[in-house]
């Protein structure tokens, strides 16, 4: 195993931006990542390799010692164009292995670590499965899409006690870990309410086509998985499964794990008493879509509401911002999102906090990656960043807004026992129903 000095040391030169900047067949990059023992070299497998899943990759192959060996995708000509995009970045493609069933890549030996792009519905079981064949993991978020699945990933990390983390990378991007520390001082006074929003002015659902046949190439039942049997339809497929119960859970749990998770943290983390929720699809009625792309939802803790507020295809959000986190405290506001964070200061306040506007630094995904990667070699798991427990955290609480949503209810939840107090809504909304013969494992 890779000296943990020298590993921490190698980072540091990734995190300092040494290589970060620089292109894949950079001769300093390859000279300085071929001096590392084949002893030390950290094998990763990519299931999903359309979107974030790249992204992922790309990121992770930032750093001394990480090679990809194996590649799985549905979509034969996404592993085309990847392997293609490998072969650009000087990596030795005849060494990646190419794969259609991701259980397949999860029986190659020499895969230490899998990172999972695809999208939500197949979260759950690729994870578990995953730690059962003795993998670490990166999986991407939401990290479940439901809740149920979420409490079985928690499950499976712990009785296999693999490294599993959750891509919500703004938990190693540094402004925000600094804008949280500023508000547990306190010199925001009460904080009676926390905004969260999210208005995606490129984010639209695609048009409504008629049903058609697959691509060709594309192993579409392998796609559905254990998602109801539908025909295939090009506006429910890759970027646009987002918009669809079936697959995921819309803004709320695409962006919303994203900003839901510091407004938690910002205020540690409680777990809501009770949600409520009012949207619909109020600005494409006509697009393919489920899942409303309009949504404001009300979640009531101990002390202080939290306030959730998304839109599609426009950007004018709260405070000039398309996105963010607001934390409203007596003396003043703090206001964060991925560009930086800033206070501004009650006017009748005596306590003088306002602070300027303090910029992103750093490369959130890449920062990730590298505590990543240092768990899986020290093997600390209280040095992750986002942890399978955190993951499911705030996709639980992502879960319950939507499940406000759908049902059109204010619920009570019960986080001690995982459960709405209406019976009914835990029996509809706790876990989807799996088709076509799987079954998420009991761990």
């Amino acid at each position: 195993m890779l000296d943990r000095r020298k590993f921490l040391q190698n980072a540091s030169l990734v995190a300092g931006g040494t290589f970060l900047g620089s292109a894949f067949n950079n001769e300093a990059f390859a000279i300085f990542k071929n001096r590392i023992a084949p002893s030390d070299q950290l094998n990763v497998g990519l299931i999903g390799a359309k979107g974030m899943g790249w992204s992922d990759l790309t990121a992770i192959l930032k750093i001394p010692g990480v090679n990809v060996v194996a590649i799985c995708d549905v979509d034969k000509s996404v592993i085309d164009q990847r392997m293609n995009d490998l072969g650009k970045m000087k990596v030795n493609t005849a060494s990646v292995k190419t794969y259609g069933d991701y259980r397949k890549l999860l029986e190659q030996k020499d895969v230490d670590a899998v990172i999972i792009g695809t999208p939500d519905h197949w979260h759950a079981l690729m994870m578990i499965h995953a730690v059962e064949a003795g993998k670490d993991v990166y999986v991407e978020k939401p990290v479940g899409n439901s809740i149920e699945e979420c409490r079985a990933m928690e499950r499976a990390q712990q009785r296999y006690n693999k490294v599993v983390q959750a891509g919500q990378w703004q938990r190693s991007q540094q402004h925000f870990r600094d804008a949280v520390d500023y508000v547990h001082t306190g010199v925001l006074g009460n904080i009676r309410t926390v905004k969260v929003w999210c208005y995606q002015g490129w984010m639209k659902p695609g048009p409504v086509v008629p049903d058609s046949a697959p691509p060709a190439g594309v192993d579409y039942a392998s796609w559905l998985g254990p998602a109801k049997k539908r025909p295939f339809n090009s506006s429910r497929f890759h970027f646009n499964f987002r918009w669809f119960w079936d697959y995921a859970g819309g803004l709320m749990t695409d962006w919303g794990v994203h900003l839901l998770d510091y407004g938690l943290l910002g205020m540690k983390s409680p777990a809501p008493k009770s949600v409520s929720a009012l949207g619909g699809r109020f600005a494409y009625p006509d697009l393919y879509e489920e899942t409303p792309d309009t949504l404001t939802t009300l979640y009531e803790f101990d002390g202080f509401n939290m306030v959730w507020d998304s839109a599609m295809g426009i950007d004018n959000g709260s405070y000039n911002r398309d996105h963010g986190i607001a934390y409203i405290g007596n003396n003043g506001t703090l206001i964060l999102n991925r560009g930086g964070w800033e206070v501004i200061e009650e006017r009748q306040s005596t306590s003088k906090v306002s602070k300027p506007l303090v910029k992103a630094s750093d490369n959130g995904l890449n920062m990730h990656m590298i505590n990543f990667v240092n768990v899986i070699k020290s093997r600390k798991m209280e040095d992750l960043h986002c942890s399978i427990q955190a993951g499911a955290h705030v996709a639980t609480v992502a879960q319950l807004g939507n499940i406000a949503f759908r049902s059109g209810k204010k619920l009570e939840w019960d986080a001690a026992k995982h459960a709405f107090s209406d019976n009914s809504i835990n029996k509809e909304y706790l876990m989807k129903e799996y088709h076509n013969g799987y079954k998420l494992p009991k761990v």
